[in-house]
């Protein structure tokens, strides 16, 4: 299983003038009975909710004000995940005349056409408030608070990540949740900006696209959708200039080559790439080659024998990975004490989808080719699997008969896909295999003959990468921080790092988004304060070609920050088999 969650907004989506069908309720149980779990997202205050939703029990949580409040049914807990509702901001819009104002835990709303006076109120009374639309109705939450952060919450008490979630929705406040989640949807009824933005257009509207999506992902877990989209593929290469990615779902990975010809290299962008996106991995380590592998816990060493239990306990935090350093145990021991690690890494994967990555460096001290029975302890749809070896032939036929890709590095390529095809049924690639500069690699598609590809790994940017950390996450001074003001200076939103300017940007209306891009204030903060050339002169080309729609140069501003600093990324490549 790949999708454990569904995250789905209520109204437009799931419910249609806010009644919800018996059949689509049926839809849910169902969604529910093959084990996984449901997440209501709703800009609804929690009140109102229950009264017309008495279905509600079936979600697991529900993350209702837009964010700014987390529900749990099943014990009626109730966490507030931001400041409460401003009593001041109330009253001053009471005092205007404006009789429609709904206040909840966290969020104040009210309906167009008072977005000006709630933006002039924000700007006199100096509150760092952000104000998101949708559909007509003009909120108010605490900053940095929007329907992506509630439910990121919410799956970290379900101890689940965003990349084993769907998400559905319809409108401008969903834009997102939509974007955080591994595979997002759109009702056939959503405003055209949504429909545009995510993975898969349903035919229906309301529950009837819900119900469609739901029994999608009940029939093989969106396979017939996968690489349609362009988000979520992992870059590990150049070639002729552009980007080579793989699947971020897919079967085995096979590494293969001599000492020293460049398996090092591949499999660090590997997981470089892997840690950008934010996907879990666990690394098995026999050589000690990763012990001060940044961005993961180390356990095992030449004095201590790693535990199954330990690693599985550390797995179990979504946002944390794990490598296990083998060199405290003796090379014959290895593949018992894999064959316990695979075993509890197995049925972790099925309650949780987790660790996304499994990379077996040195993969024959492990999986032998004499594995024998225990080779039908291996899942019969093995994904997301990095092997890492000198020579195909080393590894069980049962591992080698799953492979997808097979990534040769060295002078001997044509060797590697002789000793692959002498024991696998698999058609010899039809292009000629080029002889192998330095630093290059054949990446062969085993499905696809035909799709083969001669290119060089992208080199590691771990060290840069650790020195620009404090830019995606620390906190900048008040004077090096970035100001959402708007065109009339009403506004005073602080972002103090660009993971905070991203969830900010987010849910700015699109007058204020425009204004700064026009006036150039994005690439001078990225220039000055971020010092990032790079993303401040591909800001500069976004504003030049794309100036006049918000909508477009916000995704493509957003996706510039995610491809360079650590945080949610996305880019696309054929599929394994695809013609």
């Amino acid at each position: 299983m790949r999708y454990h969650v569904l995250a789905t907004d209520y109204d437009g989506t799931l419910a249609h003038q806010g009644v919800v069908s018996p059949k689509t309720i049926d839809a849910l149980k169902r969604f529910l009975a093959s084990g996984r779990q449901l997440v209501l997202v709703t800009g609804r205050e929690l009140p109102e909710l229950k009264a017309i939703f008495p279905e509600i029990e079936l979600f697991r949580w529900v993350v209702a004000e837009n964010g700014g409040l987390l529900y749990e049914p099943s014990s009626t807990k109730e966490q507030m995940l931001g400041e409460g509702a401003s009593e001041k901001l109330v009253s001053f819009l009471r005092s205007k005349g404006i009789e429609q104002v709904s206040v909840g835990q966290s969020i104040i709303a009210t309906w167009s056409p008072h977005e000006q006076t709630v933006l002039e109120a924000i700007h006199e009374l100096g509150l760092e408030l952000q104000v998101i639309f949708n559909k007509g109705a003009v909120m108010v939450l605490p900053a940095g608070i929007n329907k992506a952060s509630g439910l990121e919450k919410a799956l970290k008490e379900m101890k689940l990540s965003r990349h084993n979630a769907v998400g559905v929705g319809d409108a401008e406040n969903d834009h997102s949740f939509l974007q955080s989640v591994e595979f997002s949807a759109a009702v056939s009824n959503a405003l055209p900006s949504l429909c545009q933005a995510v993975d898969l257009l349903l035919p229906y509207s309301h529950g009837d696209g819900v119900e469609f999506l739901i029994d999608q992902v009940l029939s093989d877990d969106l396979m017939a959708y996968y690489g349609t989209s362009k988000r979520n593929l992992l870059p590990i290469a150049t070639s002729d200039g552009e980007e080579v990615c793989i699947p971020s779902y897919s079967g085995p990975l096979l590494i293969c080559g001599p000492s020293g010809s460049g398996k090092s290299t591949l499999s660090n962008r590997i997981v470089d790439t892997i840690t950008e996106q934010g996907y879990q991995f666990c690394l098995v380590d026999p050589e000690g080659d990763y012990e001060s592998f940044e961005g993961a816990v180390v356990l095992g060493g030449p004095n201590n024998e790693p535990q199954v239990d330990e690693v599985l306990h550390v797995l179990n935090q979504p946002d944390m990975s794990v490598v296990v350093c083998l060199t405290g145990i003796a090379i014959p021991e290895r593949p018992t004490f894999f064959l316990q690690l695979l075993t509890g890494l197995i049925e972790l994967r099925a309650e949780t989808g987790r660790p996304h990555w499994l990379i077996l460096d040195e993969a024959h001290h492990l999986i032998p080719a004499d594995w024998g029975p225990s080779t039908e302890l291996l899942p019969a749809n093995w994904k997301n699997v990095v092997l890492i070896t000198v020579n195909p032939s080393l590894l069980p036929i049962a591992v080698l008969e799953q492979t997808d890709i097979i990534a040769m590095v060295g002078d001997d390529a044509n060797g590697i896909i002789q000793d692959f095809i002498s024991v696998v049924d698999a058609d010899r690639p039809k292009l000629p295999v080029p002889e192998l500069n330095e630093g290059e690699i054949f990446l062969w598609r085993i499905r696809n003959p035909s799709n083969v590809q001669r290119c060089k790994p992208i080199k590691s940017q771990r060290q840069h990468r650790r020195h620009r950390r404090k830019y995606a996450e620390g906190q900048l001074p008040p004077d090096r921080s970035f100001y959402f003001r708007g065109p009339a200076g009403l506004l005073k939103l602080r972002a103090q790092n660009l993971l905070m300017f991203c969830q900010l940007a987010e849910g700015i209306d699109d007058q204020t988004w425009q204004f700064h891009l026009l006036n150039g204030d994005y690439r001078r903060w990225f220039a000055e304060n971020i010092k990032d050339d790079a993303l401040a002169n591909e800001t500069l080309k976004i504003e030049q070609l794309h100036g006049a729609d918000p909508v477009e140069t916000k995704k493509l501003v957003l996706d510039a920050i995610k491809q360079t600093y650590t945080l949610p990324a996305t880019p696309i490549i054929e599929l394994p088999g695809a013609s």
